[in-house]
């Protein structure tokens, strides 16, 4: 069984910055991609980034590269989400998610997620 456990999410005014954790139980952790997505009120979830179980490899929606970062300490089971620049509609709840195998993008396992609230 995998669960999830995010937080660092909070309040932040435009052009901040926040870092959002993971923690993962499981043994397995290390041998899965991990991936945030995010849901702002009224909107579908989103994905926002994934990084491979080597931590090697990731994968940035266009809105958000260059200004998140998503990395991984598989000695700790954490998984981050460095965010800057934070603009107003990077307002969400974000969600740890983890997959159901070393290549595998199902993305089985979520978090309960963690609210970010950028202010204008």
């Amino acid at each position: 069984q995998v669960q999830l456990v995010e937080s660092g999410g909070g309040l932040v005014q435009a052009g901040g910055s926040l870092r959002l954790s993971c923690l993962t139980s499981g043994r397995t952790f290390s041998l899965r991609p991990m991936a945030w997505f995010r849901q702002a009120p009224g909107k579908e979830r989103e994905f926002v980034a994934r990084i491979d179980w080597t931590g090697s490899t990731t994968y940035y929606a266009s809105s958000m590269k260059g200004r998140f970062t998503i990395s991984r300490d598989n000695a700790k089971n954490l998984v981050y989400l460095q965010m800057n620049s934070l603009k107003p509609e990077d307002t969400a709840v974000y969600y740890c998610a983890a997959s159901s195998g070393t290549y595998s993008l199902d993305w089985r396992y979520w978090g309960q997620g963690t609210q970010v609230t950028v202010s204008s």
